[in-house]
Order: structure tokens, then sequence, then C-alpha cells
């Protein structure tokens, strides 16, 4: 098996763990001395103090929300999903977003997000001068109906 590498920036760090055996993301904390809010649609972009070594190409790093903070704090990502790609050595900081009407602060060492290893298919890309036709074709949102 594979191993995760992960490199402490900052002596005050927390190495990404998961909180139980099932879980899929590992949860990776605030490396803030201090307090940090963040106002109602405000952003704030917050380091972890870690920098990370996937063991391949294939493979790539993805940054998710924490469930319990979109949801109970309106704490989510500024960009949906962060990705790290297989060749980044550099800290990972996660940008964050207050979605509701309440300030929210966030504390040192608190659980701000999760990271999922995931494949990453290097497929090759060649331009075509034409699709193949299917049932849908360019039918964009909603036009497949709502169910």
């Amino acid at each position: 098996m594979d191993t995760l590498k992960i490199k402490k920036l900052k002596e005050n760090a927390r190495i990404p763990a998961r909180a139980t055996s099932g879980s899929a993301g590992m949860d990776l904390y605030a490396c803030i001395d201090e307090p940090v809010t963040v106002n109602p649609g405000e952003k704030a972009v917050i380091p972890t103090g870690i920098a990370i070594a996937l063991p391949s190409p294939e493979l790539g790093a993805f940054i998710f929300a924490r469930s319990g903070l979109a949801i109970k704090h309106g704490i989510g990502l500024l960009n949906a999903v962060g990705v790290i790609d297989s060749d980044y050595r550099g800290e990972i900081c996660v940008g964050l977003i207050n979605q509701l009407s309440e300030p929210y602060t966030i504390a040192p060492d608190e659980r701000i997000a999760q990271m999922i290893i995931m494949p990453v298919s290097l497929i090759p890309v060649e331009e075509a001068e034409e699709l193949d036709e299917t049932e849908r074709g360019a039918g964009g949102f909603g036009s497949t109906g709502k169910r």
C-alpha cells in the first residue's frame, strides 16, 4: 500500500486524522495562533501548517467542507472543492466563506475541512472535429426534466 507523507511546516500544526475507522476524510486543523472571525459574506484563508507528498500522479488530495460547520454555521469552502495536485509541496491552506448572517469564529486547532485522497484519471486528450451523438445531445440544465 502506498503512503501519504505529511510534513509539519509549523510546530503547532496537527497531522490530519480520521475521526473514526470508517471516515473517508481526514480532518484538517486550523494552524493559527489566535482566533479568526469570519463575518457574514466574508472569506478567510486558513493555514493548516502542513504539506503533503502524494505517492503517485494518479492520486489527488481533495479538500471538502465539514458538514457540521456548513449545516450548523454556514461555513463552506470558497471553491466548493479544493484540489491538491500530486506535485504540490507547499502549505495546504483552506479558503472558507461564511454563508449565513452571523459571524463565526475559528479557533486554533479547530477542524476546518476534510481531505480525501482519490484516484485521478490521466486520460489522454485529443481535439476532435465531431463528437458522437447521444440521446441527450446538447441539452443542458434541467433538460432531463424534474423528477
